[in-house]
């Protein structure tokens, strides 16, 4: 018998986190509170460190088939699309950190992830209302008046969490005073830009970032610009196409060519809130944005929660069936994953344009070396280093020292680090 865990929420992190515990031997099912499952936005950036993971799920021939490894970023100027800086990716990179930055489509990507899980542990139009937690386990209740149980509740369910809110309770969301425009163009539509790269224009106040999905065949571009606040907190609502045409007009003529074919507008309202001090309790826990909703200037919420989600399939293959055994395996993927996500978290918060923009050729790959250590992070080496016996390591032993380092000053200088890489890139 092993451990019955129920994963609240089908999106990206919930079903990373779900293939992950099937892999491993876990009982798991997926409650999802949508009709089906369904994925909406535009593309979305897979770091190696998040790459390496899915690979190792089984998904590097799908990966290869429909995501992008773009060559290189281009930074260009705003005004008249000259070329600031350059930054090799591509191979370089794949070399450099272990694994491929790709670029995909999230819809593709969900559906990769989804034909990880079996179709009968994933039910829809189940939403959590209620959870009661005991000795024996957690009690979960749906708005349809079924019930359910499991050993450990884990929620997956965005920055809206039901779950994050019985556990760490009610916290405000604070408006960064910027929104992100998104959509998606044809390839064929933009013959200005190469379908195999990356491209930056920064301006005095907004930049657009646009890059390759869906093996090349159309671009997804995010213009972040300076708004009143007033939008929802949500990355799928609808935007306005004169909104567009406002904040690019006067751009280089690559820019306008985007904008000319842009079909449908989102917008992404871009909302703050301070890292958690808890993520669990003994037989609940949370992970991606329900746990560390971090803004897109880093590129990494999807890349994070994947890590989450093995990490937490790790903690709970090694765990006792008991309740301590769960509470320890919860408390030690706490302690692997919190500190590392908080440095994230912070880290994200840089919203300047990315350096080099200025006329400063060694900025990028400067910037580059500065998120290195995310990129180049591998979650099963770390919960390796941290645990390397089976969990009657006593926890301070093992992971005290790594939570120490990431947290106090050293958090406050991943937060007024330099500007990075892909500042401005939307997860």
């Amino acid at each position: 018998m092993s451990l019955q865990v129920a994963v609240i929420g089908a999106g990206l992190g919930g079903l990373a986190a779900a293939a992950a515990l099937y892999a491993r031997g876990l009982d798991v099912t997926v409650y999802e509170r949508g009709g089906a499952l369904r994925e909406q936005g535009v593309g979305m950036h897979l770091g190696p460190n998040g790459t390496r993971l899915l690979e190792r799920l089984g998904l590097g021939p799908r990966l290869a088939e429909l995501a992008v490894r773009p060559d290189a970023l281009e930074v260009r100027a705003f005004h008249n699309g000259a070329t600031v800086a350059v930054q090799e990716m591509g191979e370089a990179w794949e070399r450099q950190f272990g694994a491929p930055y790709l670029t995909v489509h999230r819809g593709d990507l969900h559906r990769m992830l989804a034909g990880l899980v079996p179709g009968e542990r994933v039910r829809t139009g189940k939403e959590l209302v209620r959870h009661e937690e005991g000795p024996d386990g957690v009690l979960l209740e749906f708005a349809d008046g079924t019930t359910g149980r499991a050993d450990v509740l884990v929620g997956a369910d965005g920055v809206h969490s039901a779950v994050r809110r019985a556990v760490a309770g009610a916290d405000a969301p604070v408006y960064s005073g910027n929104s992100a425009l998104r959509g998606l163009v044809d390839a064929a539509d933009v013959p200005s830009l190469d379908p195999g790269r990356m491209y930056m224009f920064a301006g005095p106040e907004s930049r657009v970032l646009c890059y390759p999905v869906g093996a090349g065949r159309q671009f997804t571009y995010v213009v972040v610009t300076p708004s009143e606040e007033g939008d929802a907190e949500s990355w799928t609502s609808a935007g306005d196409r004169a909104d567009l045409d406002a904040v690019l007009t006067g751009w280089a003529p690559e820019v306008r060519e985007l904008a000319g074919a842009a079909g449908e507008v989102r917008r992404w309202a871009l909302y703050d809130r301070a890292p958690l001090e808890r993520w669990s309790t003994s037989r609940v826990t949370l992970l991606g944005d329900a746990a560390h909703p971090m803004l897109p200037h880093h590129g990494q919420g999807a890349n994070q929660a994947v890590e989450d989600g093995v990490a937490l399939a790790l903690c709970l293959a090694r765990a006792d069936e008991d309740a301590r055994g769960v509470a320890e395996a919860l408390e030690r993927y706490e302690s692997l994953r919190r500190p590392h996500t908080t440095r994230v978290q912070l880290g994200s918060r840089t919203g300047r344009p990315a350096p080099g923009a200025g006329g400063r050729p060694g900025g990028v790959k400067e910037a580059a070396a500065d998120v290195g250590w995310i990129l180049g992070h591998d979650v099963e080496a770390a919960f390796e280093e941290a645990f390397p016996t089976r969990p009657d390591t006593p926890l301070q032993a093992a992971s005290g020292s790594s939570f120490q380092a990431a947290s106090g000053s050293s958090l406050q200088a991943a937060s007024d680090s330099a500007d990075t890489l892909l500042s401005g890139a939307a997860a």
